[in-house]
């Protein structure tokens, strides 16, 4: 995506606690935090907008909590209220909620599909809200064969994931 990002002309800063990536990002802040479910995140959310402020947000949220079987059930409401409160902290923020990527086991995969179906209607309920939140299908951009392990993509599903991300901001 940073590369998308340079090639278009952007300018921008990411941020995050985070530092990490490939020798190749010109910029390696971020708040990936890997293997969190969607309420780890949302219990350090404010804490990390207030100090960042970031004008857009990218979330891929909720295969840990699919992977770890985590209240799957739940996981949309838990999805609603972190956009919540991401909104109401930083209520200027386009906040870009992308349906999350295949996973290779099957009966993973029906729950992350029914998880992926009531994202449109989170998302469409904070839009009619007023609140600057965007759908991304990320679902469909790659397949069970860009994943490296059946669930973390590959260098090329990674880029696929960036192509569509960077559809979505354009």
């Amino acid at each position: 995506l940073w590369q998308r990002l340079v090639a278009g002309s952007y300018k921008g800063d990411v941020v995050g606690s985070l530092y990490g990536g490939p020798s190749t990002l010109g910029d390696h802040d971020h708040e990936g935090h890997s293997g969190w479910r969607i309420d780890q995140i949302d219990a350090n959310i404010v804490g990390w907008l207030n100090t960042y402020q970031p004008h857009t947000v990218l979330l891929h949220i909720g295969p840990n909590d699919v992977l770890q079987n985590h209240d799957v059930a739940n996981a949309p409401a838990r999805l609603s209220a972190l956009i919540d409160h991401i909104t109401a902290t930083v209520p200027t923020a386009e906040v870009f909620v992308a349906q999350i990527i295949p996973i290779a086991n099957s009966g993973q995969n029906a729950q992350a599909r029914t998880y992926n179906a009531a994202i449109p209607g989170i998302v469409s309920s904070k839009v009619s809200a007023g609140k600057h939140v965007h759908l991304v299908d990320m679902y469909d951009a790659l397949t069970t064969a860009d994943l490296a392990d059946g669930v973390h993509p590959t260098a090329t599903g990674y880029d696929k994931m960036a192509a569509t991300w960077y559809s979505a901001l354009l």
